[in-house]
């Protein structure tokens, strides 16, 4: 989360600066002996920078998914997912928040914005839905096994905890109660039920216990968190599932596989924003932004090749920056 964060500070805040400098247009900023700032020089100045392009990215997106989607996302849910965010920082949340530029009120925008380009697209996902692509998702697909898991969030402890695990006759699952830090699991002894589609479990750690023969234990498993921080796993193998030969055995499951990759997969995201901006009737008035728009909307005006190399460089950059933060969606809710 504090990734996202920090991709949204000066998009959200910035909001107001280019909003301003559109509407203030020769009203003077500084005064100086023998010279002025006006908002238009100041405007002029910031469009071209890859900041102010990320910002009028987002801005256009916001309100044409607002438009389109509000309806379908609520209150609730954005109070929800701050909510989970500010406790996973707790003490810390105002600094993060501080240190990315941005206010509880941006904070909360960002996430709303986030959540109506996730809605828009969940609802182009399931019109993938077809016989070829269950199929399809059905070959990676590995069905439910029972493990246990224990968590530990220092590499040397982990180290310890493996070599007990490991030790003849040993307990697995009074060690996990002893050592994990797993809130979930460290009271029934680590034990834990999951397949290849679910999430609550790190895909590292899926990964290993599915290679492992029944009462296998893994090896120490790193996972990093979006915070950074790493975790350490050590996982059991109890019992694993003979899978069916008949795909429709397991729809319900590759359903979420099928939604889960298309809402992680940037190209599709990408189209279903184009398509919406598009719909929207986009026209792109000022041709310092031609560039960062051109991957979705036709430009309304004729552009030079000088003009053009000369704010390359930066739009590119906003234009890479804009499928993260301008639609780095499917994750807010996951990782807030």
């Amino acid at each position: 989360m504090k990734k996202k964060i920090l991709a949204g500070a000066i998009t959200l805040l910035s909001v107001v600066t280019l909003a301003a400098c559109s509407q203030a247009g020769g009203k003077d900023i500084i005064t100086m002996k023998g010279n002025t700032i006006t908002v238009s020089d100041f405007y002029n100045k910031v469009k071209n920078n890859a900041a102010a392009q990320q910002v009028l990215l987002n801005m256009t997106i916001q309100e044409v998914f607002e438009k389109s989607y509000g309806k379908h996302v609520t209150e609730k849910e954005v109070t929800e997912t701050f909510n989970k965010s500010k406790s996973t920082y707790g003490t810390a949340f105002q600094q993060v928040l501080a240190r990315a530029g941005l206010t509880e009120d941006t904070y909360r925008e960002q996430i709303r914005t986030n959540k109506l380009v996730e809605y828009a697209v969940k609802k182009a996902a399931e019109k993938e839905l077809t016989d070829a692509n269950y199929k399809k998702a059905y070959e990676s697909y590995t069905p439910e096994v029972t493990a246990q898991i224990i968590k530990v969030d220092n590499q040397d402890k982990a180290k310890e905890v493996l070599a007990k695990a490991k030790a003849e006759g040993a307990d697995f699952g009074q060690i996990a109660k002893e050592n994990s830090t797993d809130k979930k699991t460290k009271d029934k002894g680590g034990e834990v039920k999951f397949d290849s589609a679910s999430t609550d479990v790190p895909d590292a750690v899926k990964k290993a216990a599915f290679a492992l023969e029944a009462n296998g234990i893994s090896d120490v498993i790193t996972v990093k968190s979006s915070t950074y921080s790493s975790s350490y796993y050590i996982v059991k193998l109890n019992s694993k599932s003979e899978k069916s030969a008949n795909w429709k055995d397991y729809k319900k499951q590759l359903k979420n596989v099928i939604l889960t990759q298309k809402q992680n997969n940037r190209t599709f995201i990408q189209r279903i924003v184009a398509k919406e901006l598009q719909a929207a009737n986009i026209k792109v008035k000022d041709q310092a932004f031609q560039n960062l728009f051109s991957q979705y909307v036709k430009s309304d005006s004729k552009s030079t090749s000088s003009s053009s190399s000369s704010s390359s460089s930066s739009n590119s950059k906003s234009s890479s920056s804009s499928e993260d933060s301008g639609h780095g969606t499917s994750s807010s809710s996951s990782d807030s």
